[in-house]
């Protein structure tokens, strides 16, 4: 999901939901639910989302999404170190990238 996003500091809310393919509405949800996530807000109210908040979104869309937790479940998960296999996760994203990009150049 986070492979879909461009390099850049901060991420609107809909470049977000486009890429975790969720309604604008579920992270602004997941945003009340789970303090860990804290974007930065215009003046405006507009939600400026840092690679920091978006691997957190990551981590709950993995937890709530694809394992079937429920948010309290997930909240539990995240409360226990759910976040060290974020790093794995990270890092075996990149070495799939990669090895994607070494078959295309077969």
């Amino acid at each position: 999901m986070i492979n879909q996003l461009p390099e850049k500091l901060y991420y609107n809310i809909g470049e977000i939901s486009n890429a975790f393919g969720v309604k604008p509405s579920l992270i602004r949800f997941w945003e009340k639910e789970f303090n860990i996530i804290n974007p930065k807000k215009s003046s405006k109210g507009t939600r400026k989302f840092s690679i920091k908040d978006v691997e957190k979104i990551n981590l709950i869309y993995s937890l709530v999404k694809k394992k079937g937790y429920t948010l309290e479940g997930a909240k539990k998960q995240i409360l226990n170190g759910e976040n060290g296999n974020l790093d794995v996760l990270k890092r075996l994203q990149k070495i799939r990238l990669e090895l994607l990009r070494m078959k295309e150049e077969l």
